[in-house]
């Protein structure tokens, strides 16, 4: 009777602790990959709104036809998380072109 005990029961113990470990592992991975998707949507969101306000300097610099200091520096820190969350080229296309604009508004000419 306790050789029967020991060779079953003890299986059966193993089989349900390898059970419950087996699910709780699949918990925790799914529950992983739903994180990693939220933090890739995340990522893209910060990405595009950081896009946006690139964007929205540059045009408001083109009106102006110059970007002041400020406009450079707040830029700079639009920038600088955009590019190494991976922008696009086009965030950096428009953050050099305001970097090339004059510092100054430009001179009316006199009638």
């Amino acid at each position: 009777m306790h050789d029967w005990i020991i060779k079953y029961w003890l299986e059966a113990l193993f089989g349900a602790i390898a059970a419950l470990f087996g699910g709780a592992f699949h918990r925790i991975r799914k529950k992983q990959n739903i994180q990693a998707t939220e933090q890739s949507a995340v990522k893209e969101g910060i990405l595009a709104l950081l896009h946006d306000r690139i964007y929205q300097e540059y045009a408001e610099c083109s009106r102006k036809e110059y970007a002041s200091v400020d406009d450079i520096k707040n830029l700079e820190y639009l920038y600088k998380p955009y590019h190494v969350l991976g922008g696009n080229g086009t965030g950096t296309e428009l953050f050099e072109r305001v970097k090339r604009m004059p510092t100054q508004p430009p001179k009316k000419a006199e009638a």
